[in-house]
């Protein structure tokens, strides 16, 4: 019997591309590695406000990086990421609270789900430019994971729940607690300590602290897939 996995949280907002671009990343390797991945829907305008930070499209040069930055990523990590049109709507007006309020809720009732609907709302928001604010948009994304549209229905309607809501609250007051000042955040638990990486691009120190292999973005088992 082999050691037991160890415990790697991912901390995300389908808000943020970075995050997805960690989220395939970690989901391509869970099966590789040895850990259990525990997919952590979380709030970023309240990891934001938590930390005195601001998003960088605020900062001209940096937007201007990042729209060339993800682009670049998208194609190495082969994740179809397309910037949005209306870039700054997206990010500063309309934001994430529904989707991660349902995400929070698919969690806490249908945790098998939670990947394939995290992909499909990044996918609306990241890959075709759809919005992810409006109740049919969210159930159109979990019909298109695979949920039922009655269950996807009684999900939204818990969104507003006190148990939704603190749930949500909860989460992003983790990954404040391990100190994120954006997302995505990585938590690795190992012989007792916790160890937080921030970013997507942290994928290589990660797996020199868990002992294993790294293979790129794309490793060879998951390459012969895509």
């Amino acid at each position: 019997m082999g050691p037991l996995p160890r415990t790697v949280e991912l901390f995300y907002d389908v808000l943020s591309p970075y995050s997805w671009l960690g989220f395939e990343i970690l989901c391509r390797y869970k099966n590789i590695w040895n850990v259990h991945l525990q997919l952590r829907p979380t709030f970023i305008a309240g990891v934001m406000k938590n930390s005195g930070n601001r998003p960088p499209a605020l900062l001209p040069l940096k937007a201007k990086y990042m729209t060339n930055d993800i682009k670049l990523l998208g194609q190495h990590i082969q994740v179809p990421i397309q910037l949005p049109k209306d870039f700054f709507s997206v990010i500063l007006e309309k934001g994430s609270l529904s989707a991660m309020r349902f995400l929070t809720a698919v969690n806490l009732e249908h945790p098998e789900m939670l990947e394939k609907v995290s992909r499909e709302l990044w996918m609306r928001v990241w890959s075709r430019d759809e919005d992810i604010t409006e109740p049919q948009s969210i159930l159109a994304a979990a019909e298109k994971a695979g949920m039922s549209t009655e269950g996807a229905r009684a999900l939204l309607e818990k969104i507003s729940t006190p148990q939704v809501k603190n749930q949500l609250k909860e989460t992003t007051e983790a990954a404040c607690r391990y100190g994120a000042f954006g997302l995505p955040v990585t938590v690795a638990h190992l012989d007792g300590q916790t160890h937080m990486l921030f970013g997507s691009d942290r994928m290589e120190l990660l797996a020199h602290l868990l002992g294993e292999k790294w293979m790129g973005p794309v490793p060879p088992a998951v390459s012969a897939r895509l």
